[in-house]
């Protein structure tokens, strides 16, 4: 998708001559002020279709942040529902202990160090690095939806469970059909936020080599021996990342606050 949007560009440059205009346009901005400044962001973005690297890089972050998402609230709610139940019931201390150990390693240790260990022995005959580093994040981040889960799970009144109970619902029934549907909703902000923070925290997967949005200045500094505009550049796509996210998170509260609202008010 990217090559094509990358060739689409070049076919109507070659047409237009945008890329020499924008070049003169610097260069001599440059020139009347006495900067280098517009020529070197000229250099790390346009150059050699360069912005693409960037994009390719967003993508990449944005897809593995995603898939770590998804495998981090799957296996997060398994982790708290277990230690929620043990604790209302008693019935589950094996499997409890085992996911309180399994939270306590995982937020216990660098998420760099559990990347490293992942991709260079657990999956070290895989090619996918963008799959690694999403298992990764996944994991790491499933111990702090747990717990964020948890505190949802306990934000439920007990009435909930007695009610179905008296509609003849087992434990899972009342799980599924009551109890965890409230907690998600109560846990859905904080949800986000981690999301949030997730896409922040993937930029330490270009430590294995992993294209994604961090390693992309690297590889620009490479070929330009210019340091501080590419990271300027990726610095500034990840401010507007994560406040488009932040404005999305802003929204779904509001949503939640009025429709608490009209619950209060019925």
């Amino acid at each position: 998708m990217i090559k094509l949007l990358v060739s689409l560009v070049n076919l109507i440059d070659s047409y237009l001559g945008i890329k020499a205009l924008i070049l003169n346009v610097v260069t001599e901005i440059d020139s009347f002020f006495g900067w280098r400044v517009l020529k070197s962001i000229y250099r790390a973005t346009i150059e050699q279709d360069r912005w693409s690297l960037y994009l390719q890089g967003i993508v990449n972050t944005l897809l593995i942040a995603v898939v770590a998402a998804f495998i981090g609230v799957f296996v997060g709610v398994l982790l708290s529902m277990i230690v929620f139940l043990n604790k209302k019931t008693g019935k589950l201390k094996p499997l409890a202990w085992i996911a309180n150990t399994y939270i306590t390693i995982i937020r216990g240790t660098p998420v760099v160090l559990q990347l490293m260990i992942l991709y260079f022995v657990v999956f070290a005959s895989w090619d996918n690095g963008i799959l690694i580093g999403a298992i990764t994040f996944g994991i790491n981040s499933s111990a702090y939806v747990a717990e964020i889960i948890r505190a949802g799970f306990e934000s439920v009144d007990d009435g909930q469970r007695e009610a179905g109970r008296s509609l003849g619902l087992n434990t899972w029934q009342t799980m599924f059909h009551i109890i965890i549907p409230q907690a998600l909703k109560n846990s859905l902000p904080p949800l986000f936020n981690e999301f949030i923070t997730l896409v922040k925290e993937t930029a330490i997967v270009g430590y294995v080599g992993i294209m994604d949005l961090g390693k992309i200045p690297g590889l620009i500094q490479s070929r330009t021996f210019e340091y501080l505009p590419p990271l300027i550049i990726a610095a500034i796509l990840y401010l507007v990342v994560v406040m488009i996210l932040t404005l999305i998170l802003r929204v779904i509260e509001k949503k939640f606050a009025k429709s608490d609202r009209n619950g209060g008010k019925k």
